[in-house]
């Protein structure tokens, strides 16, 4: 029975000894150092170690140069390539991390008003409509199947790009008396149907029973202009149909200079909103290639400016953003894009694209005054820390206003087609 005692006494404070071990500060430090990171050309990252961990390069031709002190590590990015940081403690090595160098690279922040027009692949329904027949009510649109949120892209097997070009097709159909041969796109899938157009009672044209439409036009924030490439990022989030909630399905479209006209502030419960009109010249600065969870993509064909930050600047990736203070471009009169302070409350490093990767806090005076926080048509602001760009406002917190998401830069590029890993690049080349 003592034998027993002993062991369980034995146990206990072997037990404990390991927990404490695990929360002990070189664990802790030796824990928190990552397997692998990535860095730009030029830049420095700083890494904790324990006073009897010492960190040295596995080879002398590496792309970064190592400074160490009693309690951390320096990594000074010199060129492009890849290497490996070996830690050791008493002559051993514990831990490797494989350090990726990138070539430098930067982007123009952005921050201004633009206007969206999107014009969508096909003509979109939005809506039943009931014709008026002799018979009664009925929508032959709803009665051949087709939904809301459909994308209506052939007739009779001719496409369908916009609105002007279904009407010939159900006049003509109407007056036969022949069924219309209708394709739509519905989530990724291609259905047929057969659709025969009524007449409407008391007038001469026949109906489809649908609302439909082949555009949709808004207002954003301009997040980010690569000038090698001319390509850039804006919104950070989908444009969604406002009628059916769904994203909509770009065939096409511009971006055009807006002026904010007033801003609507917000409240808890009641986000604001910029209202905003489009330049009176109507210039279309960029078109639009891609919608995206991310937000919207194309090419500038002209180089535009904010007025504050007209230089590239560096980009950071998702796990170099860090929590504290960060600045934010965007425009809340006129034309004007101004610099405005917010707080990175916490930042997510992510290893896959994800919408929401940061949450920020609105924390400038000014703009607090002015809009009551983050308000619809702030989308896309870029958010600048350490004179880097590390992202763009995505959505507000209904509840409130002060606070809301922001997405990685990282992700922004990538739905750009702007490939910011060229080692990785090289390297299947090269293979």
């Amino acid at each position: 029975m003592t034998i027993d005692i002993f062991r369980k006494i034995i146990g206990g404070i072997l037990l404990v000894s390991l927990i404490a071990l695990g929360f002990s500060k070189p664990v802790q430090q030796y824990l928190n150092i990552p397997l692998s990171v990535t860095i730009f050309e030029g830049q420095q990252l700083k890494l904790g170690k324990a006073k009897t961990v010492s960190a040295s390069l596995a080879s002398d031709r590496s792309s970064i140069s190592l400074k160490q002190n009693n309690d951390s590590v320096s990594l000074q990015a010199k060129q492009q390539g890849e290497s490996e940081l070996i830690f050791e403690y008493a002559g051993f090595p514990i831990k490797k991390v494989d350090v990726n160098v990138l070539k430098d690279f930067k982007v123009v922040p952005g921050g201004q008003s633009i206007g969206v027009k999107l014009n969508t692949v096909g003509v979109l329904v939005v809506g039943h409509h009931q014709v008026s027949t002799l018979e009664g009510k009925v929508s032959p649109g709803e009665t051949a199947g087709i939904k809301i949120g459909d994308i209506i892209t052939e007739i009779n097997g001719k496409k369908i790009r916009k609105m002007s070009d279904v009407a010939p097709f159900v006049q003509k159909a109407g007056k036969s008396g022949e069924s219309l041969m209708i394709v739509v796109n519905r989530e990724n899938e291609r259905i047929s149907t057969k659709l025969i157009p009524l007449k409407e009672k008391g007038e001469g044209s026949y109906k489809l029973g649908l609302y439909i439409r082949d555009s949709a036009a808004g207002i954003g924030t301009m997040t980010f202009y690569h000038p090698q490439t001319k390509k850039y990022g804006a919104l950070g989030h989908v444009i969604s149909d406002m009628d059916t909630k769904k994203p909509i399905v770009v065939d096409n479209g511009q971006i055009v200079r807006s002026t904010v006209t007033s801003i609507e502030k917000g409240s808890n419960g009641n986000p604001g909103e910029k209202l905003a009109r489009f330049s009176p010249d109507k210039e279309v600065i960029g078109n639009i290639n891609r919608n995206s969870p991310f937000g919207i993509f194309g090419e500038l064909n002209q180089t535009i400016k904010n007025g504050v930050m007209d230089k590239p600047m560096p980009i950071a990736l998702s796990h170099q953003v860090k929590e504290g203070p960060a600045k934010i471009l965007t425009v809340v009169e006129n034309d004007e894009v101004t610099l405005f302070d917010i707080e990175i409350v916490s930042t997510i490093p992510q290893k896959f694209p994800a919408t929401k990767g940061m949450v920020i806090k609105v924390t400038d005076s000014k703009l607090l005054a002015k809009t009551g926080g983050i308000v619809q048509g702030m989308s896309g602001s870029p958010i600048i820390q350490n004179d880097k760009v590390v992202g763009a406002v995505t959505h507000v917190f209904v509840n409130d206003p002060t606070s809301g998401y922001g997405v990685h830069i990282e992700w922004m590029l990538q739905e750009a087609g702007i490939n910011i890993y060229e080692n990785e690049q090289s390297k299947e080349k090269a293979s």
